[in-house]
């Protein structure tokens, strides 16, 4: 193997701890979850967007939509408009609900002008309290980590190698590949939003019943923190009707989520007003 493309491997690795420094260095503003109490935590939509992403808020606010009557289950899996927002300042809320000119899709929802921008928004809100990784550095550190590959593969040609001097110089440039593809994979939450989520989750468990929780709002903190198990629990016929599940249970019948559903009035599960 050619000397000289041993330059371009010490590269890749520069390159790999470079982005590495990137994406771990601490926030100035990064919080402790252990001293997160229910007036200081995030509120359902952004925990559910630091869990799983746009969709995942968006999930929450029709939840907490659907609770005060504002949205329901449409035709062919989409979500519908069923009146005004209600009374509330949540901008997630508001910009899905002003988002449904129409019966959507939740993808589809999601991807609506007024929905992204209130998500983005929240996305923003959470880079300031440390919560999710700054949207330049991460950029940044995804750059570095897209050029190893190609860095590991400008070596050998650039040097002329051939032959089992070509083998060798890919079976030397594979490991920081490997890594980067790795490092590729990081959420961008982190890691005070990770122990944020994780201390919730110990703190709510997921209860076995759905009378168990009388409080709407707890609803969607569970669904923030569970997603479709929460869905599934909660709100099983909107969730099915509407669309929201990741993985449609199959086996259930189709009105199978309505055995147990409590009475209009009844609390927070389907139908039941948040007090």
């Amino acid at each position: 193997m050619p000397t000289g493309t041993w330059w371009f491997i010490g590269a890749a690795w520069g390159e790999l701890l470079l982005a590495t420094l990137l994406l771990t260095a601490r926030g100035t503003h990064s919080r402790d979850s252990g001293t997160a109490d229910r007036d200081a935590m995030p509120a359902p939509q952004a925990l559910a967007l630091l869990r799983g992403g746009r969709r995942a808020a968006v999930t929450v606010a029709l939840v907490a939509l659907h609770q005060r009557g504002a949205v329901a289950a449409g035709r062919k899996h989409t979500i519908r408009a069923n009146g005004g927002p209600g009374r509330t300042r949540d901008p997630v809320q508001l910009g899905v609900h002003a988002a449904l000119h129409r019966a959507l899709a939740l993808r589809a929802l999601a991807l609506r002008p007024e929905a992204r921008r209130a998500v983005d928004t929240l996305r923003g809100e959470l880079r300031g309290a440390g919560l999710l990784r700054p949207l330049a550095r991460l950029w940044a550190a995804r750059a570095l980590l897209g050029c190893v590959p190609l860095t590991v593969l400008a070596g050998p040609f650039a040097t002329g190698a051939s032959g089992t001097g070509l083998a060798g110089a890919l079976a030397a440039g594979l490991p920081p590949v490997l890594v980067a593809v790795a490092l590729l994979r990081l959420p961008a939450t982190t890691r005070a939003a990770l122990r944020l989520l994780d201390g919730l989750r110990e703190r709510y468990p997921l209860p076995a019943h759905r009378r168990e929780v009388t409080d709407g709002r707890q609803v969607q903190l569970y669904v923030a923190l569970y997603g479709d198990a929460a869905l599934a629990l909660f709100l099983p016929r909107f969730s099915r009707d509407g669309g929201l599940l990741d993985r449609p249970r199959e086996h259930e019948g189709p009105r199978g989520g309505d055995r147990n559903r409590p009475p209009a009035d009844g609390g927070p599960g389907e139908g039941g007003p948040v007090r």
